[in-house]
C-alpha cells in the first residue's frame, strides 16, 4: 500500500527541522567567521585571525552572533526542503515514466533536490537576512557604514527592516539565493547520494544500512561539493544583505561586477577556508539527524 502523501510529507518536514537543527549546532561558530570575512574581507587576514579578533573584541558569545535566526533559517529552510524533496522526487519519477515508489538514480536525486531548493529559498531569504546582518553588525559600525551604539538583536534588525523596506525587504537577494541553491543543491544531494552508494557498493550492503561514519562523510562530501560551487555567489549574497543595512540597494550582477573591478577576484573567496571546516560536521550532523528521525517516524507511522 502506498503511504500516505500527507504522513510522507509531515515526516520528511520534521526529519528536515531535525537535520536543521544539528547544522546549527555543530557550524555557527564557523558561519559566523565566514559572513564576516565574505563581507569585510579587508579587515581579517584568515580564518584564525577573524575568529581570535572576535574573541578579543566581543568575547566568545560573538561566534554565536545571528544563532537564533540561524536556527529559524535552518530549521525553516531544511524543513521545506527536505518536504519539497521528497514532493519533486515523484515529480522526476512522473518526468521520466517510473511507478510512485521506484528508486531514483543518484542524478534524478540531484535533480529533485535542485528543484526543491527554490522552495526552500523563499523560507530561508528573510531569516538568513537578519541572521547576516546579526554577524556583520560590529564590522558596519566600525567600518562607520551604520551609526555606532545600534542595538544587535533579533527582534531590532527585524524591526529596522519593516521600518525601512517594509515587509519585502527581507527579500534583499532572494534571486542571488535562487541562483546559489539550484545549483548547489543539485551538487549537495548528488554528492550525498553518490557517495552513499560508493559505500555501499564497496561494503556490499544497502544505502540505508552502511552505518553512521558513513552518513556523516556522505553529508560532509554533499556540503562541500555544494560550497565549492556556489560560494562566490553566496558572498555577492552576504554583501546585498548586510551592506542593505546601510541603504545601499544592489542586484546580483552589479554587486558581483563591484567585488571583481574593485577588489579582485580573491574576496569571493574570503571565508572559504572555516566553511570548508565547518561543512563535514555541520552537514554530517544534519543528515544523521534528518536519516535516524525519518526513520523513527516512518516506523512509528508505519510507513
Amino acid at each position: 500500500m502506498a503511504p500516505n502523501p500527507v504522513i510522507q510529507a509531515m515526516i520528511d518536514l520534521s526529519a528536515g527541522a531535525c537535520g536543521g537543527i544539528a547544522c546549527v549546532l555543530c557550524g555557527q561558530p564557523f558561519d559566523t567567521a565566514k559572513v564576516k570575512m565574505q563581507t569585510f574581507p579587508g579587515m581579517y587576514r584568515g580564518f584564525v585571525h577573524c575568529f581570535v579578533s572576535i574573541s578579543k573584541q566581543v568575547g566568545l558569545r560573538g561566534l554565536y552572533h545571528g544563532t537564533t535566526p540561524a536556527l529559524m533559517a535552518n530549521i525553516a529552510e531544511n524543513a521545506v526542503l527536505f518536504m519539497s524533496y521528497g514532493f519533486c522526487q515523484n515529480v522526476v519519477r512522473f518526468v521520466v515514466g517510473l511507478d510512485r515508489g521506484t528508486e531514483l538514480s543518484d542524478f534524478q536525486k540531484a535533480c529533485s533536490g535542485s528543484v526543491a531548493s527554490i522552495f526552500s529559498s523563499l523560507a530561508l531569504c528573510p531569516t538568513e537576512l537578519v541572521k547576516c546582518r546579526l554577524q556583520a553588525m560590529h564590522e558596519m559600525q566600525t567600518s562607520g557604514k551604520i551609526a555606532g551604539g545600534q542595538k544587535s538583536t533579533v527582534w531590532s534588525v527585524i524591526r529596522h527592516v519593516l521600518k525601512t523596506n517594509g515587509p519585502l525587504g527581507f527579500y534583499q537577494g532572494l534571486s542571488t539565493t535562487i541562483v546559489r541553491e539550484i545549483p548547489g543543491y543539485f551538487c549537495f544531494f548528488g554528492g550525498y547520494e553518490l557517495s552513499r552508494s560508493v559505500f555501499a557498493h564497496t561494503m556490499g550492503r544497502n544505502k540505508e544500512d552502511i552505518g553512521i561514519v558513513p552518513l556523516m562523510f556522505s553529508g560532509g562530501f554533499g556540503g562541500a561539493l555544494l560550497w565549492l560551487v556556489v560560494y562566490p555567489i553566496d558572498c555577492v549574497k552576504s554583501r546585498i544583505q548586510v551592506l542593505s543595512l546601510a541603504g545601499k540597494q544592489e542586484g546580483f550582477i552589479k554587486t558581483f561586477l563591484g567585488i571583481v573591478h574593485n577588489e579582485g577576484v580573491r574576496p569571493l573567496y574570503s571565508g572559504l577556508t572555516p566553511t570548508m571546516i565547518r561543512t563535514f560536521p555541520a552537514n554530517g550532523a544534519l543528515f544523521l539527524a534528518y536519516e535516524l528521525s525519518r526513520k523513527a517516524m516512518m516506523k512509528q507511522f508505519d510507513v
